[in-house]
C-alpha cells in the first residue's frame, strides 16, 4: 500500500497566532499535493526556548492549538500529527504532541519521555528539565496504512523505546525533533538510520526550519529513512512542505529478507513495558 506522507518543515516565530496561521497554509499545501499522513516539528507554535514554553503553554481540553489541529485535519481528511507544543496541566508544562484522525477526533497522545539536558562548553547549553515535566506513556496510534508511534525528538536516543513499540506493530515512527546546529550535523541523519535499520521501520523526522536570529537554532533537514536504512527524502533547511510517497509493504519484504526480530533471543533477554 503507498502512504503520501507530507512533511511541514517551518519556521517558528515569537507569535503563535502567525505560527498557527503559517501552519495551516502548509497544511493546505501538503493536503493538495495528496498527502494521508501530515506531520508538523516539535514546538511548532512556539519559539523552542524553555523561558517561552510557560508563556505559551495550553491546556489541551480548551487550548486553541488543539482546536486548530482537530479543524485542520478534518479539513483536509488526512490523519495529522501536531509537532509537538507546550502542554499545561496543572501546575506541570510538558513537551506533547497530538496525533488527530481525518474526522478531526483527537486519536493519541504523546509527552516527551526524556527531557533535553546538555551543556557543551561554548556551544550550548539548554535545559528542558527546569521547566518541563517527563510523561510516562509510550505512544501508537492505528491507521488503515498500519500502526505507526510518536516520539519527540531526544526520545529519538532509547532504542528501547522503539523496541516496544515494535512489539505494538509498529511499521513507522514520526519524531517531531529540533535538533541544533551541534547535535544536527553530528548525530540527527545517523540516528534515523539506525532505528530504522534496528527496528525495520519508516523512521520520519520533522524539524522546523532553520532562523539563524533565534535564541536556539534547529538543524531543519527534515528526512525519511525506509526501513532497510536509506535515505529516500531530505530537506534543506530552510521552511518547505513536501509529499513523499511510500510503499507499507516494503516493511514486510525487509523483514521476510533479514529476519532481524526473529532472530533475537529472547529466551536470553527481553524489554518489557512498565
Amino acid at each position: 500500500m503507498i502512504i503520501k506522507i507530507g512533511i511541514v518543515q517551518m519556521l517558528v516565530s515569537g507569535n503563535k497566532s502567525d505560527n498557527l496561521r503559517r501552519a495551516e497554509g502548509m497544511i493546505l499545501e501538503a493536503a493538495e499535493k495528496g498527502a494521508n499522513l501530515i506531520a508538523l516539528p516539535e514546538m511548532f507554535n512556539c519559539p523552542y526556548q524553555q523561558g517561552l514554553f510557560p508563556l505559551f503553554a495550553e491546556e489541551i481540553e480548551s487550548g486553541e492549538t488543539r482546536v486548530f489541529l482537530s479543524k485542520m485535519a478534518g479539513k483536509t481528511g488526512a490523519y495529522l500529527i501536531g509537532g509537538s507544543v507546550p502542554e499545561r496541566d496543572g501546575t506541570k508544562i510538558y513537551n506533547t504532541s497530538m496525533i488527530f484522525d481525518p474526522r478531526g477526533q483527537l486519536l493519541a497522545k504523546h509527552r516527551k519521555m526524556h527531557l533535553f539536558d546538555i551543556a557543551i562548553k561554548d556551544r550550548i547549553e539548554f535545559c528542558e528539565s527546569a521547566v518541563l515535566t517527563p510523561g510516562d506513556e509510550i505512544t501508537t496510534f492505528g491507521t488503515e496504512f498500519g500502526n505507526f508511534g510518536t516520539v519527540i525528538c531526544y526520545d529519538l536516543r532509547f532504542p528501547e523505546l522503539f523496541r516496544l513499540m515494535i512489539e505494538r506493530g509498529i511499521i513507522g515512527a514520526f519524531v517531531p525533533a529540533a535538533f541544533n546546529m551541534t547535535t544536527g550535523p553530528a548525530h540527527w541523519e545517523t540516528l534515523f538510520k539506525t532505528r530504522a535499520i534496528d527496528n525495520q521501520i519508516y523512521m520520519v523526522g520533522i524539524s522546523p526550519a532553520r532562523d539563524e536570529n533565534a535564541g536556539y537554532v534547529a538543524y531543519g533537514h527534515s528526512l525519511i529513512v525506509d526501513p532497510w536504512g536509506e535515505l529516500i527524502w531530505k530537506a534543506g533547511f530552510g521552511a518547505e512542505v513536501a509529499v513523499v510517497s511510500v510503499e507499507t509493504d516494503q516493511v514486510s519484504q525487509v523483514r521476510k529478507n533479514l529476519p532481524l526480530l526473529a532472530h533475537r533471543r529472547l529466551d536470553r533477554y527481553q524489554i518489557k513495558e512498565r
